[in-house]
């Protein structure tokens, strides 16, 4: 099977998303770590990866998202000036890597994906990245239909008992 064309978000595009304001994204960010990986990282990792400040850059996009790890789940920081790990890739890569797609390592080293400051925090975030049950991203759980009636299954009102005897 081939690969996709690869896809990069256009010039004019990232120069619009450049200019948002990072807290709101890094709150989006986070709310979707905490969802997708909460229950598979385990509890050493989370200890590992306790009050470092992280930062992911989405090149073509050029968008950046800071966070750290408070109390066993990741919390979105404003922009920081320094990082303990900064990982850099395009936005098709990290959906790439997230579907299961693609391999760290070989973006890695196809120099696709980089990982700057504490190597240690590097290969930690790498190995429980490879460690996760697959595939961590699933595109069609999340088709408009497939949201909708899980959201339509919690929200449906419970129907009340049926009498169980007549008043006079």
């Amino acid at each position: 099977m081939n690969p996709s064309p690869a896809f990069v978000v256009p010039d004019p595009v990232g120069a619009v998303l450049s200019r948002l304001p990072a807290y709101p994204g890094s709150l989006l960010l986070v709310t979707a770590l905490n969802t997708v990986l909460g229950t598979q990282l385990p509890a050493d990792v989370k200890q590992y990866l306790a009050n470092k400040r992280l930062r992911i850059h989405v090149r073509d996009a050029r968008l950046t998202f800071d966070f750290t790890c408070i109390g066993g789940r990741f919390v979105a920081c404003q922009p920081q000036p320094e990082t303990d790990l900064t990982v850099s890739a395009s936005a098709q890569d990290f959906v790439r890597l997230a579907r299961r797609q693609e391999d760290p390592d070989t973006l890695f080293f196809n120099r696709r994906l980089s990982m700057e400051g504490d190597t240690e925090l590097g290969l930690v975030v790498k190995n429980a990245l490879d460690a996760l049950e697959l595939p961590v991203l699933d595109v069609q759980r999340w088709a408009p239909q497939q949201v909708l009636a899980r959201f339509a299954a919690r929200r449906t009102p419970r129907q009340p008992a049926p009498p169980t005897g007549e008043k006079m």
